[in-house]
C-alpha cells in the first residue's frame, strides 16, 4: 500500500476512503454508472476539517485530487487517468441552520438543490435556483459552476444567491466567511473567486444560501410564433406588462418541441406543430387571482395584436407540471441516438435567432449528424443545442464544436453560459476570454495551487 493511503487512513475514520475493488462500485457521472470508476482512491469526508486534512495530506505528496459533487456536470470536469485521488462531497450533506428571519440557509456543500428547495418552502421560503438536474446536483458544485437554470432573468445566476462561502485551498487552509449579511464592502469579496471556478482554486465545503420570501401564485402560458423577431419583441412587451414578475421566458426550436412532445416522450403537445418557436413564460407573485388575471389579459392582447400566432394558458397545478416538464425533460433529445454532443453558448438576443438558424442548417446538412436541437433562456442570451450523431469520432466531434462555436467570437458571446468549461471547451476559452484575462486567471491559479494539483487539467493548462 502507498505511502499517501497510509497517511490518509492513519487521518480518516473508518469507512471514509475506498480502495481496490470497492472502486469498481463508483463512477464519474450519472449517464456513466456502468463504467468502473479509475482512481487511486475514492474519500468520503464528513468535515471541513477531514477536507483540510486531505488536502495537507495530498500537498504533501504532490497528489492530484479531484473533487466530486452530483456528477451531473456536461464538459468532463470529473473524468479521471487513474492516479488521482477523488474528494466526494456527498457525505457533507447537512443542513446546519435555516434562519428564518434573516432569510438565510447555511449548507455543507453535498446538499441536493431538491432538498434545499424542500426545506426552504416549509418555512414559505424560496431558493430560486432551480433547473432540470435538482433531484441530484449538489449545491457546492451549483456553486463551483456558477449554475443558472430557469429563473435566471428574475433572480440572476447562483453567484447572486450565495452570501457566505467556506473554502479549502490545496495545502488544507480553510478559508471561511460564514456571513449572513447581504452588505459586505470590506476589501476584497474573496468567495466571488471561488464561484464559477469549477473547483480549480479551492473545495467548497459550506454555503451560506440567499433565501426569499415564497411566492404565493405562478403563472405560465406556451405560445407559438413564426418569426424570430417577435419572439424578441415579445419578451419586452411581456417583461414591461407583468411589471416584474417575470420569472422564466424559455424558447424551444420546432424540432426540439416535437421530439419532446412525440411518441418517445411520455408529454403530450401543448400546442400543435405548426410554429417555428414554442415560448414559455413563468410569472410569480403573491395573488394567484391577480398574477393569472394579469397573464391572461397580456397573452389575450398578443394574440388579439398578432404579437403571436397562437398560445394556450395554464389554468392548474397539472397545467402547470405538464408546461414545465417538457422543457426540463431534454434527456429525449439526446436519447435520439446511440451519440450525442450537448453544448450551452450565450449569443446576444438580438442575435440568437439568426445564430441558431444557421447552426442548424449547417448540422443538418451532415450525413453524420441525426439532428440538431435548439432550446434555451432567450431572456439570457443562452441557447443550448444537444446534437444527435450517427457516430463518436474526434474528427465529427471537433467539426461540430467548429460549427457552433466559431461565430461566438465575432459576435461577443460565449461558449459557455452556465455549464463550466471543464476538460471538453478548454481549447475553446480564448475564443471568448483575452490573452490577458487568461493569463491573469493563470496567476490566480499558481497562487491559489502552486502545484496545479486541484482538478489539474480542468479549464486551464498550469
Amino acid at each position: 500500500m502507498s505511502t499517501i493511503i497510509n497517511a490518509l487512513k492513519s487521518n480518516l475514520p473508518e469507512g471514509a476512503i475506498l480502495t481496490g475493488e470497492s472502486l469498481k462500485e463508483r463512477y464519474y457521472h450519472i449517464w456513466k454508472m456502468g463504467e468502473p470508476l479509475r482512481a487511486k482512491a475514492y474519500l468520503l469526508p464528513r468535515s471541513t476539517e477531514e477536507v483540510s486534512k486531505i488536502c495537507s495530506i495530498c500537498f504533501e505528496h504532490n497528489q492530484k485530487v479531484i473533487v466530486f459533487g452530483g456528477l451531473t456536470n456536461l464538459v468532463g470536469s470529473t473524468e479521471t487517468e487513474g492516479d488521482e485521488i477523488i474528494i466526494s462531497m456527498e457525505k457533507l450533506n447537512q443542513i446546519e441552520e435555516l434562519d428564518d428571519r434573516s432569510r438565510t440557509m447555511t449548507v455543507q456543500s453535498g446538499v441536493i438543490l431538491q432538498k434545499i428547495h424542500e426545506v426552504a418552502n416549509a418555512k414559505d421560503l424560496m431558493f430560486p435556483l432551480n433547473f432540470g438536474a435538482r433531484g441530484t446536483a449538489q449545491i457546492g458544485g451549483c456553486i463551483a459552476t456558477n449554475a443558472g437554470g430557469l429563473r435566471v432573468l428574475k433572480f440572476g445566476m447562483t453567484r447572486a444567491q450565495i452570501l457566505g462561502l467556506e473554502v479549502v485551498l490545496m495545502d488544507g487552509t480553510v478559508l471561511s466567511s460564514m456571513k449572513k449579511i447581504i452588505k459586505d464592502n470590506s476589501a476584497y469579496d474573496l468567495k466571488q473567486l471561488f464561484i464559477g471556478s469549477e473547483g480549480t482554486l479551492g473545495i467548497i465545503t459550506k454555503a451560506v444560501l440567499k433565501l426569499r420570501e415564497a411566492p404565493k401564485a405562478r403563472s405560465s402560458a406556451f405560445l407559438g410564433f413564426n418569426h424570430y423577431e417577435k419572439v424578441v419583441d415579445f419578451l419586452k412587451y411581456i417583461d414591461r406588462g407583468m411589471g416584474g414578475s417575470l420569472s422564466g421566458f424559455e424558447v424551444i426550436w420546432k424540432d426540439s418541441y416535437k421530439v419532446m412532445t412525440g411518441p418517445d416522450s411520455s408529454r403530450k403537445p401543448v400546442l400543435d406543430y405548426s410554429y417555428k418557436y414554442y415560448v414559455l413564460v413563468e410569472s410569480l407573485g403573491a395573488d394567484h387571482e391577480l398574477e393569472h388575471s394579469k397573464l391572461q389579459n397580456l397573452i389575450e392582447k398578443t394574440i388579439e395584436e398578432g404579437r403571436a400566432e397562437d398560445a394556450v394558458l395554464a389554468h392548474s397545478e397539472a397545467d402547470l407540471e405538464w408546461f414545465w416538464t417538457i422543457r426540463e425533460d431534454v434527456k429525449v433529445l439526446a436519447e435520439q441516438t446511440k451519440f450525442d454532443q450537448h453544448f450551452d453558448v450565450s449569443v446576444p438576443i438580438n442575435r440568437m435567432g439568426s445564430y441558431v438558424d444557421s447552426v442548424l442548417e449547417k448540422l443538418q446538412a451532415s450525413e453524420d449528424v441525426h439532428n440538431a436541437y435548439a432550446f434555451g433562456h432567450l431572456a439570457d442570451g443562452n441557447v443550448h443545442f444537444i446534437v444527435a450523431k450517427h457516430n463518436s469520432s474526434d474528427e465529427l466531434r471537433l467539426w461540430i464544436n467548429d460549427i457552433v462555436y466559431s461565430p461566438l467570437e465575432e459576435m461577443g458571446g460565449s461558449v459557455s453560459a452556465e455549464h463550466g468549461i471543464g476538460l471538453h471547451k478548454k481549447e475553446y476559452l480564448k475564443l471568448c476570454r483575452t490573452k490577458e484575462e487568461i493569463d491573469t486567471m493563470k496567476m490566480l491559479k499558481r497562487n491559489f495551487d502552486p502545484k496545479g494539483l486541484l482538478n489539474k487539467g480542468k479549464v486551464l493548462d498550469v
